[in-house]
């Protein structure tokens, strides 16, 4: 597979890799692009066969089910109907931005993440990147762009050198400022639970008053 970077520092680059990047996704293979955490390798999130070469290049298992970005509101509306009042409240006081919720999404999907067991772990990041890739393409599934029990990549050449060829486009959005993942709330129970801690602290969730969060 032929691999292309394109730097989107330059506005000619980011338009150009923008659109490879579309192009390559609708062909059902993989793109790393920035998020407001780290780098993402991403997959068109309805082609079952896409969302395998994900996990294989990282890989990982279907007992870990990849997790699917949006670019609106709207986009999260058409994946798992209204959001519980929990929820809603989650995501209007910290999208976009580094806090994934898992929810139960709409039962018409025809879509496969994982094992997930009819439920999606779902985030809108804040990168102007992702977001207008988002917005070309529609939601995404898209995981850390490292192989599993490696760092984080926090650069386009630390993803680089652990996926390699088995990604067809890289897009260059600088460093990112931290290793932090984003932190994970799930509202698939009768209380909001707080499943892994990162750039969103369990006080900082407790102190916005929105929900409780139960730790681990």
């Amino acid at each position: 597979m032929l691999t292309q970077v394109f730097d989107c520092a330059l506005d000619s680059e980011r338009n150009d890799g923008l659109d490879a990047a579309s192009a390559t996704l609708r062909r059902g293979e993989l793109v790393v692009l920035p998020t407001d955490t780290v780098y993402g390798v991403a997959a068109d999130a309805f082609n079952p066969g896409a969302v395998e070469a994900l996990l294989a290049a990282k890989g990982r298992g279907r007992d870990m089910p990849v997790p699917v970005l949006v670019a609106n509101p709207e986009m999260l509306v058409a994946l798992v109907g209204e959001l519980a009042e929990a929820a809603k409240s989650l995501a209007d006081a910290f999208w976009p931005g580094p806090l994934t919720l898992v929810v139960r999404h709409t039962p018409h999907l025809s879509w496969d993440l994982g094992d997930a067991r009819g439920t999606v772990a779902v985030r809108m990041p804040d990168d102007e990147i992702a977001l207008d890739l988002i917005a070309r393409t529609g939601p995404l599934a898209v995981s850390s762009a490292n192989r599993t029990g490696h760092p984080p990549a926090t650069t386009m050449l630390d993803a680089r050198l652990q996926l390699g060829a088995a990604v067809a486009v890289y897009l260059d959005g600088g460093p990112r400022p931290s290793a932090t993942p984003s932190s994970i709330v799930d509202l698939t129970g009768d209380e909001p639970r707080l499943l892994r801690e990162g750039a969103l602290t369990a006080q900082t969730l407790r102190d916005h008053g929105v929900v409780p969060v139960e730790t681990p």
